[in-house]
């Protein structure tokens, strides 16, 4: 029999209430995660490494700190999970590759810290696409993840494993990382709520890399609210990490719940989108019009830039991926999956001038881009489109290399120009699969798009739909 975590624990905000209550044992909400994991993930495929004794150690350790009535943590004995490219001491971190198997570091990466000192209890580590390039997580090397809406399903990529446990209800939170989509997108097919923060927002320092120019690590969870507990602890400035901005965190989670009376919200134009199924479009409109429900007005924005956006985003992910991976490449390039290959042989090829050049429409569609907004001069407090084209496509017979290019159009172009975007569930087909509405907003503006997401959650109810 699986365990079923009562429906008043399902967030990872009231898990957390509840623990610092004494409602609920640490023990009891870890047990409750790990028989689950037992009973259902041998068909979801969403964790990699699952490090049950310790998991249990540290619950006891936080139940033991909550009895003698020690300060804690806001996370304090909540069970989440990590992508498996953040390292976490002692336990490996194979990036979903079979170069790193065995591999196991020394030390946590600096968001793992924040974790754990925040008091959250690691269950394991999360499957993904192997070394975080591409988008089915159909890993040759660790199996292929299954969506939980639909066991046939992908679960998008590369964070699927996390975006797969939220849905199973396997955890409370986890991490991703995004280069091109990878938290918003297996966050859409998956129906969870997945943040990529502005471009040096949150420390990449003991996360493997995919692109050093692209990468961002985010929050996910089953609410909006649960994603803004978890930015408050792992945002923030890393001295350690070169690619850290030095601009202060805010307080992610105060007055989320305001609304967004007389915001105004910007609606990528149809024609700017290109080829979007049916369904994903109906419910995407419907989830403007909820927003104009909740106060906001809507217009229309003209976004003639997202396909270069995109398609140069896709240039410089593999550009940078093949230099990392240049020694593996020359040594053992068995040991990639094909897709992986194929697409580092891609990057491979690309000349300096294909690369400088894609550098400097960076800087000129990051000034493009960030001038719709308010806080630069613009019209709009957040823009929305979809973060997919369609739902998620069935496991068998998928072409993953050129699924990527389709299934990153709405959303590489966001991490071309380092703008926070947030995917949050807004409905299901008829056939029962999960369809994302994509928040953008300007720099350093998450707790704005946050807000809306907060907003939509509220007016439509769609915060509580479950495989």
């Amino acid at each position: 029999m699986v365990a079923v975590i009562p429906d008043t624990l399902e967030s990872l905000v009231g898990a957390a209430q509840r623990v610092a209550d004494g409602e609920v044992s640490p023990v009891e909400l870890t047990s409750a995660c790990l028989e689950r994991i037992a009973g259902i993930d041998a068909q979801v495929n969403a964790f990699i490494t699952v490090t049950a004794d310790t998991a249990v150690d540290e619950a006891r350790a936080a139940e033991r700190e909550r009895v003698r009535g020690e300060a804690a943590g806001p996370l304090a004995g909540v069970p989440i999970a990590v992508k498996d490219l953040f390292d976490t001491a002692g336990v490996r971190t194979t990036a979903g590759s079979s170069f790193f198997a065995e591999r196991v570091p020394d030390r946590d990466a600096a968001v793992v810290q924040k974790l754990r000192a925040a008091g959250a209890v690691l269950l394991g580590k999360l499957n993904m696409h192997e070394w975080a390039l591409g988008v089915t997580n159909d890993n040759p090397h660790y199996g292929a993840c299954h969506n939980p809406w639909a066991l046939d399903r992908i679960t998008g990529g590369s964070s699927g494993g996390s975006a797969a446990a939220l849905a199973a209800g396997l955890c409370f939170g986890s991490l991703g990382s995004d280069t091109g989509g990878s938290i918003r997108i297996p966050a859409s097919l998956c129906g969870v709520v997945g943040l990529k923060p502005t471009y040096g927002r949150v420390s990449l320092r003991g996360v493997v890399p995919l692109s050093w120019s692209l990468d961002h690590a985010g929050p996910m969870a089953r609410r909006v609210s649960d994603v803004a507990l978890l930015l408050d602890v792992i945002a923030g400035p890393d001295r350690g990490d070169p690619g850290s901005v030095d601009v202060a965190a805010d307080d992610y989670t105060t007055r989320l719940d305001d609304g967004i009376s007389g915001w105004r919200i910007g609606v990528i134009a149809d024609e700017w989108l290109g080829d979007i199924e049916s369904n994903v479009h109906t419910l995407v409109r419907k989830a403007t019009q909820v927003l104009a429900s909740a106060g906001a007005q809507i217009e229309e924005l003209a976004a003639p830039q997202l396909p270069d956006a995109a398609r140069l985003n896709g240039l410089m992910t593999t550009a940078d991926a093949a230099t990392f991976h240049r020694e593996r490449m020359e040594s053992a390039p068995d040991h990639f999956g094909s897709d992986v290959l194929a697409r580092l042989r891609r990057g491979a090829g690309y000349g300096a001038t294909d690369y400088a050049d894609a550098r400097r429409q960076q800087t000129i569609l990051r000034h493009t881009f960030s001038s719709w907004f308010v806080e630069h001069g613009g019209m709009f407090d957040a823009v929305v489109l979809p973060t997919t084209p369609c739902t998620a496509p069935r496991i068998a017979g998928l072409d993953a290399v050129a699924t990527a290019p389709v299934l990153t159009r709405l959303t590489a172009p966001f991490n071309f120009t380092g703008l926070p975007a947030l995917s949050v569930p807004c409905g299901l087909t008829p056939e029962g699969l999960p369809v994302g509405l994509q928040i953008v907003g300007a720099p350093w503006a998450e707790r704005r798009v946050l807000r809306v997401g907060r907003a939509y959650e509220l007016a439509s109810g769609q915060d509580d739909i479950r495989p």
